[in-house]
């Protein structure tokens, strides 16, 4: 199923939703339509466009968000699914100052591993294992992510995200 992306009055991304999401936005007259990419779906009493960028009608203020959620796949999509350790492929994450040692689950202290590396390291700390950390943890840019969690960027949202978004995310 393809997707649409929802603007804010300022032509500010808001985020992405499904096609079935944006024609009832359309329908229920929340956003107007921007770009279509001349799909139509039918309906009981006609037919409408899909929308492929969309604005919704009535300014959308956003609570301020600090940082990015942790999780796993948030962990591997900032580390580019390589091993922290060796550079190898990630399979699993691993806390730099182990929990059992006070080590918190952090942005600073989670990074992605290889198995043979984690299980090198165990609960031990950094310095005692011989292994080296790459780059230093960080947590990612709140836009920046959520452009690599959508993926590819259609042609005809690049007006609207291509401004916000590092050259190297929109290729």
């Amino acid at each position: 199923m393809s997707r649409c992306l929802i603007l804010n009055v300022t032509n500010e991304p808001l985020g992405v939703v499904s096609s079935r999401r944006a024609v009832t936005l359309v329908l229920t007259d929340r956003i107007d339509v921007v770009a279509v990419a001349g799909e139509r779906w039918r309906h009981a009493t006609g037919s409408v466009v899909v929308p492929t960028v969309g604005r919704v009608r009535s300014y959308v203020r956003l609570p301020h968000r600090s940082t990015v959620p942790l999780s796993r796949r948030a962990v591997m999509v900032r580390d580019q699914g390589r091993c922290q350790y060796c550079g190898d492929r990630a399979d699993s994450v691993d806390h730099v100052v182990p929990k059992s040692r006070g080590g918190a689950h952090t942005w600073e202290n989670v990074v992605a591993a290889c198995r043979p590396c984690n299980t090198r390291k165990s609960d031990r700390p950094l310095s005692s294992t011989g292994l080296t950390l790459r780059t230093r943890p960080r947590p990612p840019a709140h836009r920046i992510w959520t452009w690599l969690s959508v993926g590819s960027v259609p042609d005809d949202w690049r007006p609207y995200v291509e401004p916000v978004m590092p050259a190297d995310v929109a290729a």
